[in-house]
């Protein structure tokens, strides 16, 4: 059984910083890529950022390119998402995914895990 669990996230202020995780089970974790998306209140999910199974390739939604990043480590089953300069718009459940195509969690499809809340402070 597929299991993707998300670190807790928290609340922080405009400006600052936090690194979500993302632990994966039951997968092949070096054959998926991984991803991940946000829903904030009232709002469809969105992507936010993916990372190719080789780790090569990585995507950005537009919003977050140049601060966040995504990465990953294969020996501990983790992929990671750091977040600097936050946003109040960046408040929201961040959802880890994993599948081995990209376009198929853009998709919806996949395995997810369950969210964690990240708000972030004005």
């Amino acid at each position: 059984q597929v299991h993707l669990t998300e670190s807790t996230g928290g609340l922080v202020q405009a400006g600052g910083s936090l690194r979500l995780s993302c632990v994966a089970s039951g997968i092949t974790f070096s054959r998926y890529s991984m991803a991940w998306f946000r829903q904030a209140p009232g709002k469809e999910r969105e992507f936010v950022a993916a990372i190719s199974f080789s780790g090569g390739t990585t995507y950005y939604e537009e919003s977050v390119k140049g601060r966040f990043t995504i990465s990953r480590d294969d020996a501990k089953n983790t992929v990671y998402l750091q977040m600097n300069s936050l946003k109040s718009e960046d408040t929201a459940v961040y959802y880890c995914a994993a599948d081995p195509s990209v376009t198929a969690m853009y998709n919806g499809e996949g395995h997810w895990g369950q969210g964690t809340q990240v708000t972030v402070s004005s």
